[in-house]
């Protein structure tokens, strides 16, 4: 009797298990940020500045080639049943303010039931390049991101939200600059903003700031992982793909 028991409980747990794979879940996953996320998705010839501009049916460049681009297809090939819908919605060259503006577009609209951001670089680097007359407001920026994640939670009181943390590293000719060490600052203490925002939320935290200062620090060689100081290369995208999928549990 205890034999058969111990067998029906392995077979209804094997059940359960295909069931949970096999079971479709139609999750949407939306990404943005800025050119560590967007990765040129949907360009297939030249740089296109919007979302409505870009090809959203040519499958050679639906994800574009960061580290959004491994995680979707991970989960797509792993998992082909729960029907995963992945959208890139990095943009080059963006800042907080500039994903604000196009929210409703490329977040709201898209109902995602996972939002994943990765925002800060961009706003440091347009302090950086100013005249640095009024100093770097860490409240302000944290206060409208908030803001936004608050309006998109609204929307779906179910949503799963990843915040990453920025990241910087000495190398390339940001290595080299004299402003280095205040971008190294900002970047830290934007990277605690988003620590704070994950506590008044309830975001998964992303710690790619803390993973890349173990990784440069150890092996091989800093480029070996971030080129110029602030873009991955593909080991370094590698590396993003495996620290959110473990984190985020979709």
């Amino acid at each position: 009797m205890k034999l058969l028991y111990r067998t029906l409980i392995i077979v209804l747990a094997c059940l359960a298990a295909i069931s949970c794979t096999q079971t479709p879940n139609n999750k949407r996953i939306v990404f943005i940020g800025d050119s560590i996320t967007d990765g040129n998705w949907g360009c297939v010839y030249n740089y296109k500045k919007t979302s409505a501009e870009r090809s959203h049916t040519d499958m050679n460049h639906i994800y574009g080639h960061s580290y959004v681009y491994i995680i979707a297809s991970y989960c797509q090939s792993r998992w082909p049943s729960r029907n995963y819908a992945f959208f890139n919605r990095g943009f080059s060259g963006q800042a907080l303010d500039n994903l604000a503006a196009r929210w409703q577009e490329d977040v709201l609209d898209l109902h995602p039931d996972v939002l994943s951001v990765l925002i800060g670089t961009n706003d440091i680097h347009r302090w950086l390049d100013g005249d640095r007359q009024t100093p770097f407001d860490f409240d302000a920026w944290k206060a409208l991101y908030k803001s936004l994640l608050e309006k998109t939670k609204q929307s779906n009181t179910e949503l799963k939200i990843t915040l990453c943390t920025p990241f910087v590293a000495k190398e390339g000719n940001l290595g080299i600059s004299e402003d280095y060490a205040l971008r190294e600052d900002m970047t830290c203490r934007l990277a605690a903003c988003v620590r704070e925002l994950c506590e008044e939320t309830g975001a998964i935290l992303i710690p790619f700031d803390t993973m890349f200062e173990k990784l440069v620090s150890t092996e091989p060689t800093p480029s070996y992982w971030i080129w110029d100081g602030i873009h991955p290369t593909p080991a370094g995208h590698k590396r993003m793909a495996d620290l959110w999928l473990k984190k985020a549990k979709i």
